[in-house]
């Protein structure tokens, strides 16, 4: 059997996503930009595209920006905020569990001289509001804080940080990296007072590539991709029309199931937290349900090194992560583990597991049923 737990790296494409996506390459190729017909119906699926995406999040189309994913979108947001504000304002606040593609654009930020400010967490990697509530100033352009944290899950209420944040100095640029919360969380931004959120396709079942960005009306940022003027000034470029076309449809899927398959991915979580629970030497690192998202589980086999764990159960045909997909492939401790003040035996043997409306109980009865003796194998060779 196969059980693919990786789902917060990427997920599997819907068929009716494939299925769009390949007419659009062999049959609707046009141009966007063209003004022959080809164009005009290339350009309608992106037209679509942000219909469907707007009605989503509850905002006005022209609010939504397509990206090549997540990544490109919070470099955007946050070094497009500090060029739009850099005259009079100077210092980013974000937080010391942020995604990669957060927390080195705001080292880069430092290095051109901003001044950031990363807020803790607290052991269940919750953000500690005070301290940021405390660091606001005039100087302050930005607050970034992710919505879902990709490696424990951790659900940080932004809704009212944004608020609050709002409510003492209007004109700071609210964001958030929403990337494991879109298509499991409804989040209106613009009623939670977001003024720039980050998404990508491969999260929730479409492409591989391609995010948008939600940018409130008259937010203040300047574009980085520069050329043939597409999408506003905003992203030059050719725009992506397969992929766009099947985000959205991919979005569209996600939330018309929702309910129903975030309740099947709870119940596999449960299964096999339960099960885990039950075995000497397991430490669940992942905080309580009501703060967690249904779909990550971070959990350390305490004495295995987590790259160890992850290749034997590979071997078994099970497929998890060590860490963030964009950083397990390095050296470093995870960022978000280290400010929760785990020990390191606990760090190195983190393994994270992250589901998907694909998987099935058969899947989390077959993992417990190969874990611990695996487990317990492995011990056996730990260096004492």
């Amino acid at each position: 059997m196969e059980a693919y737990f990786d789902n917060s790296a990427t997920t599997a494409v819907y068929p009716q996503v494939v299925e769009l996506t390949n007419k659009i390459f062999t049959k609707d190729y046009g141009n966007p930009s063209s003004l022959h017909m080809k164009g005009i119906e290339a350009e309608r699926y992106l037209s679509d595209a942000k219909e469907r995406i707007a009605k989503i999040l509850k905002c006005d189309k022209k609010e939504i920006l397509f990206t090549s994913g997540a990544t490109e979108s919070n470099n955007l947001s946050l070094i497009g905020s500090y060029l739009a504000n850099k005259r009079n304002k100077n210092t980013l606040i974000t937080t010391q569990i942020e995604h990669p593609s957060v927390s080195q654009v705001a080292s880069f930020l430092e290095e051109m001289g901003v001044n950031v400010i990363r807020i803790p967490v607290d052991e269940k990697g919750i953000v500690d509001t005070d301290s940021l509530y405390d660091a606001l100033s005039e100087d302050v352009f930005m607050v970034s804080v992710m919505g879902v944290n990709n490696e424990t899950g951790v659900v940080e209420p932004v809704g009212d940080i944004a608020s609050e944040v709002k409510r003492r100095y209007p004109d700071i640029i609210f964001h958030s990296d929403y990337v494991q919360g879109f298509s499991k969380y409804k989040l209106y931004p613009s009623r939670n007072n977001i003024d720039l959120l980050s998404a990508s396709a491969h999260k929730f079942h479409g492409p591989k590539g391609v995010g948008f960005l939600f940018i409130k009306d008259k937010t203040r940022i300047k574009p980085l991709i520069l050329g043939g003027g597409q999408q506003n000034n905003m992203r030059s470029g050719t725009d992506n029309v397969p992929g766009v076309a099947g985000m959205a449809l991919a979005a569209s899927l996600s939330f018309e199931n929702a309910s129903v398959s975030n309740a099947n991915i709870k119940k596999i979580k449960d299964i096999i937290k339960d099960g885990l629970l039950k075995m000497d030497g397991v430490c669940i690192n992942s905080p309580d349900d009501e703060i967690c998202a249904p779909h990550i589980l971070n959990v350390s086999f305490m004495g295995v090194r987590s790259e160890v764990m992850l290749h034997a159960l590979e071997e078994k045909g099970i497929y998890v992560s060590s860490g963030s997909a964009c950083s397990s492939n390095k050296k470093e401790k995870s960022s978000t583990l280290k400010s929760m003040n785990l020990s390191m035996q606990r760090m190195d043997s983190a393994i994270r597991f992250s589901f998907s409306e694909n998987n099935t109980i058969e899947q989390a009865l077959y993992l417990l049923e190969i874990i611990e003796p695996l487990y317990n194998q492995l011990k056996k060779f730990v260096r004492s």
